[in-house]
């Protein structure tokens, strides 16, 4: 049992910035990634970013030097400052768990989605 609870998205103007977070809870025994992936209409779920519990991360080509990923392991909560948005990063982006269960098997799990959307 895993929730996730996302907030952040909503609507801003080209060169804008906006802050994602997503806590995690649950009877998981330790988390390994924590990240963001985003799925625009018409086209294929893409990771935007993750970061690992140890702070190593990875970023589409696309959102290099623009997002910037970060976590709270205290809180289980992890982070994604978007800034100089463009019009192609509309999409909803969903929060990703990847957590080990107390039957010590790894395990995938995505948030409900939260609707970022640039536009003038």
């Amino acid at each position: 049992q895993v929730q996730l609870v996302e907030s952040g998205g909503g609507l801003v103007q080209p060169g804008g910035s906006l802050r994602l977070s997503c806590a995690a809870s649950g009877s998981f025994v330790s988390i390994n990634v924590m990240g963001w992936y985003r799925q625009a209409p018409g086209k294929q779920r893409e990771l935007v970013a993750i970061i690992t519990s140890g702070g190593s991360t990875n970023y589409a080509d696309s959102v290099k030097g623009r997002f910037t990923i970060s976590r709270d392991n205290a809180k289980n909560t992890v982070y994604l400052q978007m800034n100089s948005l463009k019009a192609e990063d509309t999409a909803v982006y969903y929060c990703y768990l990847n957590f080990r269960s107390r039957t010590w098997r790894l395990n995938d799990y995505w948030g409900q989605g939260t609707q970022v959307t640039v536009s003038s």
